[in-house]
């Protein structure tokens, strides 16, 4: 398959990328890459492997960060589905990392197959975190508590001015609605 590199994208040298890639618009890449959708603003700067994935914008890839997109029996994937709020059957054999826009991984982050890790969430720390990452989390396997939302905005802020990027008053509306819309999925907030 083919490679598309978006305007202002940037292929670091020594990149591996395989059929199928898009790099969206001011986006960086290294590391080994197959089959995947990096959408606009977004990093993945080191070496480390991503598969089969969806990244959206504004996001960061940490160091050797790597993904699954292949369970090691072969089994089709499950994904979460916010429609269904389940797990369901994709039919698929390979599936990587589903990533909401916003969302952060630390160096050495692990995903297994089929992972979505929802908007504005910040996962890192050793072992592999759960399939379902919901939006506005943050933590690791170890657990996570809820990315409070005037550090997320801080944090969108300072991501967006790097690149002469305004966070307005919109911006900060659809990531609060998404705040909203989302909390029943964070369960510890339940506990």
């Amino acid at each position: 398959g083919g490679l598309a590199v978006c305007d202002h994208g940037i292929v670091k040298m020594g990149t591996r990328v395989y059929g199928g890639t898009t790099v969206g618009p001011w986006s960086k890449v290294s590391g080994e890459l197959n089959n995947c959708v990096i959408l606009g603003y977004s990093n993945k700067a080191h070496e480390g492997y991503l598969g089969n994935s969806v990244i959206g914008e504004w996001c960061n890839i940490g160091a050797d960060a790597n993904t699954s997109n292949l369970k090691n029996n072969y089994e089709k994937i499950k994904l979460w589905s916010y429609p269904n709020q389940s797990f369901v059957d994709t039919g698929q054999q390979f599936c990587g990392l589903i990533m909401g826009d916003h969302s952060k991984t630390g160096i050495n982050t692990m995903f297994n197959t089929g992972t979505v890790v929802g908007v504005s969430s910040n996962v890192f720390g050793e072992g592999f975190p759960r399939n379902f990452v919901p939006s506005f989390s943050w933590g690791g396997k170890q657990g996570f508590q809820t990315y409070r939302t005037d550090k997320a905005f801080e944090a969108a802020e300072r991501v967006m001015a790097r690149r002469g990027v305004d966070f307005d008053v919109q911006e900060r509306l659809i990531l609060l609605r998404v705040f909203e819309d989302t909390a029943k999925f964070r369960r510890w907030e339940k506990s």
